[in-house]
């Protein structure tokens, strides 16, 4: 079988996250992603460690699957002209500078349209090409600062906290993702590709959604509720009695059933607590009562009763716990790969899953110019000796592992 975006070339000039991220999810989906490194060092994030498995750190391994690399230098004109010959022959390119250098190298949008309209052509940067912030460096931790989204994480009273991982780069990967693929199924109706302006901080301000409009809406700024939420009660993180369990009541009928299987009914039949407002409001009553009932059981019970009667809740996880979970397992959100160093690598799985075009895990996260010479030869024609003197020595090519 094939992926839905077989066929589809894409030309992937972005590092660390967000772009990677973007360009791993298209890969996944079938397209053929070529990387763009540099000669020395690589992407940024192949440094980032520990840990590393024979060399190759975590933190690369987690967003490069299904992607060829080849090292070019984009200070050289013959770098530079590899790479415009590359995007001529190519269906999307993305890319992460800073504003204007993708210009200046000759490698923006209006360069590289000029010998092919109908590219696609996505630009990630912390604020975009507009605005008056358009030339400040852009990071998910300043992105998260800037956007309110840590002013509304942490606890009560305490000092704002950043999420446990890069979701602004995440969400702008996924959101790059949507948006190229909007632009490919308009160039597929009319022959005319598109720039892409995408940023960091306009993703992060998305996230905000219901909190962000409750202060439109209102008027007033949002604070930090810890692990609780600012419009549903309860739905937050008891603690048991031998641990901890994550709760959400989403709504009356929920709350009515949890009352009677933790065998306290008043609670339901307090007016003050019988309807989902009325436990906002009154929240700072119940939540201790409903403390003392969850410290009655322990977690694994309270799951059990919970789960059998359709009330959302769930164990706080460690890391290792979620991976190994039997539903994380069974719906193969873990892979395995083979690998040219490391002999095999485990990776996090995509989670889209087709009844028609399974997600393929072709080619494991790439060796750094591993592919040069066999994009250069196959993709652009040229010969070797051009390709020597472009790239250096080949790179021992990878083993092509099969589909999961």
């Amino acid at each position: 079988m094939s992926g839905p975006l077989e066929g589809v070339r894409i030309l992937d000039l972005s590092r660390v996250l967000a772009g990677p991220f973007c360009t791993m999810i298209l890969g996944d989906l079938g397209a053929e992603v070529i990387k763009v490194e540099r000669p020395e060092g690589g992407d940024d994030t192949r440094e980032w460690g520990p840990p590393f498995a024979s060399g190759e750190s975590a933190y690369y391994l987690c967003v490069n699957r299904n992607k060829k690399s080849v090292a070019l230098d984009l200070k050289s004109p013959k770098g530079i002209a590899a790479v415009r010959a590359l995007a001529a022959r190519s269906d999307v390119v993305i890319e992460n500078f800073r504003v204007g250098v993708a210009d200046k190298l000759g490698l923006g949008y209006e360069a590289l349209s000029k010998g092919n309209p109908g590219l696609v052509y996505c630009s990630v940067t912390g604020y975009g090409q507009t605005g008056p912030y358009r030339d400040l460096p852009g990071y998910d931790f300043i992105a998260q600062a800037m956007s309110g989204l840590m002013s509304v994480t942490g606890e009560p009273g305490g000092e704002p906290m950043k999420l446990g991982v890069a979701t602004v780069d995440l969400t702008t990967g996924m959101y790059a993702a949507v948006a190229i693929l909007a632009a490919l199924r308009r160039r597929d109706s009319t022959g005319v590709g598109q720039r892409i302006d995408l940023a960091l901080m306009d993703s992060a301000l998305s996230w905000l959604a219901n909190v962000g409009e409750n202060y439109l809406v209102s008027g007033e700024v949002p604070g930090r509720f810890g692990n609780a939420h600012a419009t549903i009660v309860p739905y937050q993180v008891f603690r048991s009695r031998d641990g901890y369990l994550a709760v959400g009541i989403g709504n009356d009928r929920q709350y009515r059933k949890f009352c009677e299987i933790a065998g306290a009914p008043e609670l339901s039949s307090d007016e003050r607590f019988s309807t989902n407002p009325e436990r906002v409001r009154n929240r700072e009553a119940l939540i201790p009562l409903l403390e003392r009932v969850f410290a009655t059981r322990p977690t694994a019970e309270w799951i059990e009763r919970l789960w059998s009667e359709g009330i959302p809740a769930g164990p706080i996880n460690t890391v290792d716990r979620a991976l190994e979970d039997p539903n994380t397992l069974a719906r193969e959100m873990v892979v395995d790969m083979p690998h040219p160093k490391a002999g095999s690598v485990r990776l996090i799985g995509s989670p889209m899953k087709f009844s028609a075009t399974p997600v393929e895990y072709r080619r494991p996260p790439p060796l750094l110019g591993e592919h040069t010479e066999e994009v250069l030869r196959d993709v652009l024609g040229m010969p070797a000796e051009a390709i020597r003197e472009l790239a250096g020595p080949p790179v021992p090519t990878t083993p092509e592992p099969g589909r999961s």
